[in-house]
């Protein structure tokens, strides 16, 4: 199949939840593949979309309004009778988000998202894809992979190689969230996951920055400090400000530069992206 030349756009496919602030009784449209989404397009791509599964409850019409009021494309949303993903959120006096809970995913872990071909057209006109293990595509990637130019995966914290090797071979870029890891376990990681044959490796470790490579090439980039108000969102943020400088056909330096100024900015203000539902 002929692939996109349209290199500045990005396409999320996956998980999207409500962060339920308990103590502020709201909640925050959210997920990795949605924010990363979202927050590509705030960052300056023209064109960004999102694929993903939603309830059909007060919370997935909510995350569907705050996507439309974002400016993404969304034709291909599947709405579906039950929960939406949720998780409940504790902030600590640091601003650091503290998880309580959640319906594991809701009716997106019940069902799974299957890629049809008008998807697989999707991967193929925006050319970038990010998704996540929280979004159990696994079995999607291999199509999703035929049909795009780069696959973006974020694994979080979790770090186990079997599952790691599995998703290896459909992917060109591995994130991950490594702020428990020592500066050892990180270089580690690091070259375990190049040697899989992934290209770009990034692990971002909250207050001390992130540590890259590309190409085989190595980076480190430090944190802006601001005012801290909410980290939800951070990591998130790194990402769709990395890839979207990238895209832009900006150098490595500058990208992570701009995506260490564009997570700051996230710090100071409630959720990953703003759009607020008060819980009556």
């Amino acid at each position: 199949m002929a692939r996109s030349n349209n290199k500045a756009s990005l396409l999320g496919i996956g998980d999207n939840v409500v962060d339920f602030y308990k103590d502020r009784n709201e909640f925050f449209p959210g997920g990795n593949a949605l924010n990363v989404a979202v927050l590509a397009k705030r960052f300056g791509l023209e064109k960004a979309g999102y694929i993903g599964l939603v309830g059909n409850d007060e919370e997935g019409m909510h995350v569907v309004r705050s996507l439309e009021a974002e400016g993404l494309w969304i034709d291909r949303i599947r709405q579906a009778c039950g929960e939406n993903g949720k998780a409940v959120v504790h902030l600590d006096e640091k601003g650091d988000r503290v998880f309580l809970g959640s319906n594991k995913g809701g009716i997106q872990r019940q069902l799974t998202l299957k890629m049809e071909e008008v998807d697989l057209q999707a991967v193929e006109d925006y050319g970038c894809v990010h998704t996540s293990i929280y979004s159990y595509l696994e079995n999607e990637l291999p199509v999703i992979r035929e049909r795009a130019n780069a696959v973006a995966f974020d694994f979080s914290s979790h770090l186990e190689l079997d599952y790691v090797k599995r998703v290896a071979p459909y992917i060109t870029m591995a994130f991950f969230s490594g702020s428990t890891l020592k500066e050892s376990e990180v270089d580690d990681l690091i070259a375990t996951i190049a040697d899989l044959g992934v290209d770009t490796i990034g692990v971002t470790r909250g207050s001390d920055g992130a540590y890259w490579q590309v190409g085989g090439k190595r980076y480190r980039q430090g944190i802006k400090p601001v005012e801290v108000v909410d980290t939800l969102g951070a990591g998130d943020s790194f990402i769709a400000a990395y890839l979207s400088g990238i895209l832009l056909g900006h150098s490595v330096e500058q990208s992570l530069d701009g995506a260490a100024t564009f997570a700051a900015d996230t710090c100071t203000r409630f959720g990953a992206f703003g759009h607020p539902y008060k819980v009556s």
